[in-house]
């Protein structure tokens, strides 16, 4: 069995920006849901000043994150109009690959990435009991 992974991505938002990014990230959740069938969740929230986003993946293994990473450069330039980086948190072990794509952006970024490796139990379910 491969261990799943969790990826949370943290963000400042730009002052008035929470409209336009509001309407890019409508457009990017659509665009993913369609063309990254491996993603099994990307869930946008704002706080309740609308200042700060924090973004959950969810991955059934390092591969679907690797794969749903393609890409991603060109969809973070676009929000980066909209927003700045404040951290990104891994739970699980993602490819070496991912791993450095991360821990170079957080430190261009100058954010925490912080990795938290083992999968101890748990499950995620698919659809609604």
């Amino acid at each position: 069995m491969t261990d799943p992974i969790i990826f949370i991505s943290h963000f400042r938002l730009k002052e008035g920006a929470y409209d336009d990014y509001a309407a890019l990230q409508h457009q990017v959740a659509a665009q993913l849901d369609a063309d990254r069938p491996r993603t099994l969740a990307f869930l946008s929230y704002a706080d309740e000043e609308r200042t700060r986003i924090s973004i959950v993946h969810a991955f059934a293994d390092a591969e679907s994150m690797d794969i749903h990473v393609e890409g991603a450069v060109e969809r973070s330039r676009a929000a980066y109009q909209y927003l700045a980086p404040a951290g990104w948190e891994i739970y699980g072990m993602p490819s070496a690959a991912v791993l450095q794509m991360l821990g170079d952006a957080a430190a261009v970024a100058d954010v925490t990435l912080t990795v938290v490796p083992a999968f101890e139990a748990g499950f995620l379910r698919m659809g609604a009991a």
